[in-house]
């Protein structure tokens, strides 16, 4: 029988749970994975420009994020519900995050601390209002008709249940010529709505951009994707959101010859796993579960979507166990880690802070935002992915229950214990050269010293260190004294 948990215990007062808050042309070439030494992306969600630039410098840069995904940039309709994000009118870059001006101020500052900018483009639709409006930055926009971009004939209207909107998703037709909840699904066949497309991601290519999450990829033909990449005026990094659905007609590996894809089952299976099975089940975690091959894997923990399923995943709520499982997904090399980074929310259409107007407020982390990518575990985690990235796993060990450790050969080891008790007197064999290490679970290196504990391997690559319950040990080579 597997065992099931409490929740107290998962929640209980342990070492860990002081750090979740510290006091028609050729295409470009597809850059399958995030280049460069530094790959962990982490996903700012619904930040304003100022406050990305600013965590650049002061947290991304120094602790080795490679790129931060920043919410959709584009005029939008108007309201407080964070989803209006999705809700294109223009491609203007004016939204409630900030101006045109701010974004490019950001996308500098963020290089000139060593990382790459992602942007959330929604590209398959745009606005899901009948009676259409005014947008952010002032355009009048109808559900079919967006003056300067789009009008009645570059959109899908597919005739089905009624009102147009997709209802079926084992129908390839349905899912892809449908609407999306009422949001006016473009005609990506087109070669109309293509340039314009195109016309805005080139765009944010000139302001420096290096990269796009397509939103809403499996509601456009993988080839639609193909003919729209192959008109953008540099490379850039592509990641496609493409939900797998069991038995579905569409499926993730469809969409891989155009870059990476969000794996979706890799958040749930963690999530089971670390709430009720038995993390000794981990040792073939990815593509020995059925998910997508390591190469084009993009995967999380949590996204903005995801967190807002009821128990489908774990979230910043659950505290310590999603700790933990932020540092398995950092140590284990399966697909290119993202790191979620919320704001606080009580209903699932809740905006983020926002003043009287709904213009998006300053962060102000453990304030309304819960900034995890700052939480002492998962920010020295980036750094042991990034020392360990391009070695294979060895030297495995379970207890056959929740007691779990590897090595990242001759780079990283990390051993969890998720067992409701303390692990004492074990021996752990390593492999990494003899030497002081800081525990970067419970320390931060920083000019040759750590803050937190620091663990002894012997001329054998062995340490012995006790492991209290709930929590983990961590060390790398590039944080050894």
């Amino acid at each position: 029988m597997h065992r099931r948990r409490c929740r107290s215990a998962i929640l209980a007062v342990g070492m860990i749970a002081s750090l979740f808050v510290p006091t028609v042309v050729t295409a470009p070439p597809a850059v399958a994975a995030p280049s460069g030494s530094k790959k962990v992306i982490v996903q700012l969600f619904e930040w304003n420009w100022p406050s990305v630039a600013a965590e650049c410098q002061s947290t991304l840069g120094p602790k080795g994020y490679g790129y931060v995904q920043v919410s959709p940039p584009q005029e939008h309709v108007r309201g407080s519900q964070w989803w209006l994000a999705y809700q294109p009118v223009s491609y203007r870059i004016e939204s409630r995050k900030g101006t045109r001006a701010q974004f490019q101020s950001m996308v500098n500052t963020c290089h000139a601390a060593g990382v790459k900018v992602i942007v959330d483009a929604v590209i398959n639709h745009m606005s899901g209002q009948d009676a259409g409006g005014t947008g952010w930055a002032g355009s009048s926009y109808g559900h079919y008709d967006y003056p300067g971009n789009y009008q009645s004939q570059d959109f899908h209207y597919c005739g089905r249940n009624g009102n147009n909107d997709i209802a079926n998703y084992g129908d390839r037709y349905e899912v892809q010529n449908c609407e999306l909840v009422n949001l006016a699904d473009l005609k990506t066949e087109s070669d109309y709505v293509r340039g314009r497309i195109a016309a805005y991601l080139n765009d944010l290519l000139s302001l420096g951009v290096d990269g796009f999450r397509m939103d809403a990829s499996k509601h456009m033909p993988a080839a639609d994707i193909a003919a729209i990449k192959a008109r953008l005026s540099r490379p850039a990094y592509i990641v496609q959101e493409v939900i797998h659905g069991a038995g579905e007609p569409i499926q993730p590996t469809e969409y891989t010859g155009n870059g990476d894809v969000h794996e979706f089952r890799y958040g749930k299976d963690l999530a089971r796993v670390f709430r009720s099975e038995r993390l000794a089940y981990l040792s073939n975690f990815g593509t020995g579960w059925g998910h997508l091959p390591s190469g084009p894997a993009a995967v999380f923990v949590d996204n903005h979507d995801t967190q807002r399923d009821t128990g489908g995943v774990l979230t910043y709520r659950d505290r310590g166990i999603y700790a933990l499982a932020n540092a398995f997904m950092l140590a284990w090399p399966y697909g290119s880690p993202t790191v979620m980074s919320s704001y606080t929310f009580s209903n699932r259409d809740q905006g983020p802070p926002s003043d009287g107007n709904n213009k998006t407020l300053n962060t102000t982390c453990y304030s309304g935002w819960e900034c995890e990518h700052r939480w002492p575990v998962i920010a020295n985690m980036v750094g042991f992915r990034n020392a360990t990235e391009g070695a294979g796993v060895s030297n495995w060990y379970d207890n056959g229950n929740n007691h779990i450790a590897f090595s990242r050969t001759g780079k990283g080891y990390l051993t969890v214990n998720d067992e409701d008790q303390a692990i004492t007197g074990r021996s752990y064999s390593t492999g990494l050269p003899a030497g002081r290490y800081c525990d970067v679970i419970h320390g931060t290196f920083s000019n040759g010293s750590c803050s937190g504990p620091l663990i002894t391997v012997d001329a054998n690559g062995w340490f012995t260190a006790n492991v209290p319950p709930h929590d983990a040990i961590a060390i790398h080579t590039n944080a050894r004294l």
